[in-house]
């Protein structure tokens, strides 16, 4: 019986020296392995693609296909550049049995890609599995959590430990695991996806830019019947943040609120996705009133709940205005699909 292929998808965006670090680590992690490793650079523009490209030739890595750089032709954001890399296949252009996406300031441990390949292989009802993430001094990331819900929008927001407790079944964040178990959906920093299940649910969402996209990936394989697993055993090392700059935002920037909006409207209707920030809205009001009469700061951003609400009812009212497009103007979308 043939071993299982494994294609590692390594995402590049303006990163290119901590890109090769990753793929230095990814292809100890690989050894013994059948596959490859496809290199995407997510339309950088700074030189990266001539930079990889060069690296990779002059390293040896590309003999007989093993490493390879692709180039997005746009920066369609995490979800669309991880797609070019999948869709491109291994050398050969087969498909793999595995897709391994691994974040450009990723470090797995030489055995953490074999654990997440040994448990898929094992687990038949997994459809994917993640490696524990820690930063470079070992610190926990978290990165397992439960699907977003108008529950959880409410506790999120109000930051109060009452009803953190009364709501503790719908808080998004899994404390971290310390045994393998199954999670609604794991951050995409290493994760291991059959093919077989991207077949059936299709690849990332690609309306998503940046985040939400790991989210929806996940739900899908839910609802089709395959579960997400956490694996500790599997580690990685991640310093998180490199390409985004996420540790350095003063405001949350549009996308964020464009896909937030979209996982909510796609998977369970506009209705509910109104509901949802209305429920986020009302918790981060009564948290804002209870610093007011505490004399404490609150911890969001600038003008954050203003900038949520105004911007979901303007994707409410835009929706509502293609659906009462004539239909001599064509078909009407499904803003529910």
């Amino acid at each position: 019986m043939s071993s299982p292929t494994v294609l590692t998808v390594v995402l590049n965006y303006k990163t290119a020296e901590m890109t090769l670090r990753a793929v230095e680590a990814v292809k100890d992690a690989m050894d013994g392995l059948s596959g490859g490793i496809a290199i995407v650079d997510n339309d950088s523009q700074d030189g990266s693609f001539e930079m990889l490209s060069g690296e990779v030739a002059s390293r040896g890595w590309d003999a007989e296909g093993r490493v390879r750089v692709i180039m997005s032709p746009r920066n369609g954001g995490f979800g669309a550049g991880n797609n070019v890399g999948i869709r491109a296949g291994l050398a050969d252009g087969s498909a793999p049995d595995y897709v391994y996406i691994l974040n450009s300031d990723a470090f797995p441990a030489p055995d953490a890609l074999r654990i997440l390949l040994d448990h898929l292989e094992a687990t038949p009802e997994t459809g994917f599995a993640g490696s524990y993430i820690h930063g470079p001094d070992g610190d926990t990331h978290l990165t397992s959590f439960r699907f977003p819900s108008i529950a959880s929008e409410f506790e999120g927001s109000i930051h109060f430990g009452p009803v953190s407790r009364l709501f503790r079944k719908y808080r998004v964040p899994i404390e971290t695991p310390t045994e393998t178990r199954t999670v609604d959906w794991l951050a995409g920093a290493s994760m291991l996806m059959r093919q077989s299940v991207l077949d059936e649910i299709g690849l990332f969402d690609e309306t998503f830019f940046l985040y939400f996209e790991e989210t929806d990936l996940c739900l899908r394989a839910r609802r089709a019947g395959h579960q997400t697993d956490y694996l500790p055993a599997s580690k990685v090392a991640h310093i998180g943040s490199v390409s985004t700059g996420m540790k350095t935002w003063r405001r949350v920037p549009g996308y964020w609120f464009d896909s937030r909006w979209h996982y909510f409207s796609k998977n369970h209707g506009t209705l509910y996705a109104i509901t949802a920030t209305l429920a986020h809205v009302a918790g981060g009001a009564l948290h804002r009133l209870r610093c007011l009469l505490t004399r404490r700061r609150h911890n969001d951003p600038p003008r954050f709940l203003r900038t949520l609400l105004l911007h979901d009812l303007r994707a409410l009212f835009r929706g509502r205005a293609a659906i009462r497009e004539p239909a001599t103007k064509g078909p009407v979308p499904n803003f529910h699909a």
